[in-house]
């Protein structure tokens, strides 16, 4: 519960504090994005100076994954619990201070730990700061904008952390872990005084899942930690076999945890939401296929082509600047496409500047091949991640907002982790362990087809989305009788030109594989509800009248 100054925003003018509480939210974003972007190209000096060998050095990275994507549902959850402010506030402290100790220690299995403390926290910050905009914004155009200024910060931070570590680590690779810490707690200290004050005490409906938390959380830890092993240790040894096995038995157990418990940490029918279930997907595969890609690119372009770390940020940047340009205009974008229409076209400009990029040879330049990639990426990206976003958590309760924004989070982290982890297994086959240029190529070639292929599924996925959408909103379907309306039971409703069949949870709530329930956002752009409700606990007089003939005529057609 809120206070009426802190109550959903519906107008088109901010306030300076709503201004403010946004911008906090995005400051926390930006910190975790440019912190994953400048840790990769510091790695071969934090290797060089804390003598790491190629798979501890690994770890830096990966420790960071295995916090984040192991414990992003677990942050949603605890959001919606514990308090969405509580949770951001304490994992935004944890971030500063893991911050701070990884640029003074000098072990690596100390910075290890430093990282992966850093990705819990982000496993926190990241699904409460995303459920503290879509509850303070209300769903619509004042959601869209703010949404699309969040993301659009987020993708920023990743592009301007690229440059950032090239800058810093020609003086010192302590600073790409230091220079976040004033900004953390600066933001921290911001937070505590804009952020919304609930009324009642922060603590949402429902229990504490404990099993369902250890089920669900150490299946993904263990299965982030056995995709980013295999590539070191084999996909068919008998260590990966047996941690897959493992991690299919935990999930197994968690599915049956949460079917059958009354407070669940993963309420199973929020996926009968169709709209929630196809973003969570296609998030699966924008960032999975990004993160392949620029693995692969990163490869490319300074081994074998020899860009500095400082070159290869900078071309990186055109795609980080075209999103960053759009941050203002996309949420009136998206009002009036839709987030069902724009989601495909951006995957579809992904898609075509991964193909693109085919074309890579021993002579390459930024000209021909680097720049038109890169445009179709910052494009596809400013269209498709505030869709993505957007359409997570559109037509979601309050009280599961933190679980929606965990689920696309850990979808864009699992995804990320396996198709990297198979990028870097198909380089490594096509290769031959050779580094002579030609067999080098051999190896990127087929991990782009793989990468392609990957945002090829997700452009499917998107292109259903918007199909389902276009047949709700189907001449033919906007054409039924009220009457027809009426007699389809309770939890049919519409709104005008849109008919809207739903499904019924086990939880007596509506979940529709389609249009999202009546006044949730359907496809990003609002809906007018319908001014008198179709079901019969509504009902007026006359609709009972109607519908009682309509009963005698059918029992009067029955006896013919």
């Amino acid at each position: 519960m809120t206070t009426a100054s802190d109550a959903p925003s519906t107008a088109e003018t901010w306030s300076p504090r709503l201004w403010g509480t946004l911008v906090v939210l995005c400051a926390a974003l930006f910190l975790d994005a440019l912190d994953v972007s400048m840790v990769g190209v510091a790695l071969p000096s934090i290797g060089t100076d804390l003598h790491l060998s190629t798979t501890a050095l690994q770890w830096v990275v990966s420790g960071y994954v295995l916090g984040y994507g192991g414990l992003l549902l677990l942050g949603g959850r605890a959001a919606d619990l514990l308090g969405r402010r509580r949770v951001f506030l304490a994992a935004l402290a944890v971030f500063a201070g893991a911050s701070l100790l990884g640029g003074l220690v000098d072990d690596g299995g100390l910075l290890i730990a430093t990282r992966f403390l850093k990705g819990v926290s982000a496993a926190f910050t990241a699904p409460a700061g995303l459920s503290i905009i879509t509850t303070t914004f209300t769903e619509g155009p004042a959601r869209n904008r703010a949404l699309s200024i969040y993301t659009t910060c987020g993708a920023s931070g990743f592009s301007l952390g690229l440059v950032l570590s090239g800058l810093l680590t020609s003086v010192g690779w302590r600073w790409t872990f230091l220079m976040p810490v004033p900004v953390a707690l600066i933001a921290l200290v911001v937070a505590a005084r804009l952020l919304p004050r609930p009324t009642a005490p922060e603590r949402g409906p429902g229990g504490y899942d404990l099993a369902g938390a250890v089920t669900g959380t150490g299946s993904l830890l263990l299965l982030v930690f056995t995709v980013t092993q295999a590539q070191s240790v084999g996909w068919a040894s008998a260590r990966t076999l047996g941690s897959l096995l493992a991690v299919a038995v935990l999930m197994a157990l968690f599915l049956v945890i949460e079917a059958r418990t009354a407070h669940p940490l993963v309420r199973l029918g929020i996926f009968r939401n169709g709209g929630v279930s196809r973003a969570d997907l296609a998030a699966m595969a924008l960032f999975g296929s990004y993160a392949g890609f620029q693995f692969i690119a990163t490869l490319y372009l300074q081994r074998l082509l020899g860009w500095s770390a400082l070159e290869m940020a900078l071309g990186f940047l055109p795609a980080g600047a075209l999103v960053a340009l759009s941050a203002t205009r996309m949420g009136a974008v998206v009002d009036r496409f839709g987030t069902a229409r724009l989601l495909p076209l951006g995957v579809l400009s992904l898609t075509a500047g991964y193909a693109l990029f085919l074309r890579l040879d021993e002579h390459s330049g930024f000209l021909g091949l680097v720049l038109p990639s890169m445009v179709l990426l910052g494009i596809g990206f400013a269209l498709a991640f505030p869709s993505v976003n957007i359409a997570a958590t559109n037509g979601v309760d309050d009280n599961e907002q933190g679980l929606a924004s965990g689920l696309v989070n850990t979808a864009m982290q699992v995804g990320s982790a396996v198709v990297l982890a198979a990028a870097t297994a198909v380089i490594t086959a096509g290769s031959h362990g050779d580094q002579s240029p030609r067999a080098q190529l051999d190896g990127y070639r087929p991990a782009l087809l793989l990468v392609t292929g990957v945002a090829l599924a997700g452009l499917l996925i998107a292109a259903y989305g918007w199909l389902v959408e276009r047949r709700a909103a189907s001449p033919a379907t906007a054409t039924l009788a009220p009457a027809t309306l009426a007699a389809a039971g309770p939890a049919t409703t519409a709104t005008p030109g849109i008919a809207t069949a739903g499904i019924p949870g086990a939880d007596g709530r509506t979940d529709a594989d389609g249009p999202a329930p009546a006044g949730a956002d359907t496809g990003g752009r609002p809906q007018q509800r319908q001014a008198r409700s179709t079901s019969p606990a509504r009902a007026t007089a006359s609709d009972r009248a109607t519908s009682e003939e309509e009963g005698d005529e059918r029992r009067v057609l029955a006896e013919r």
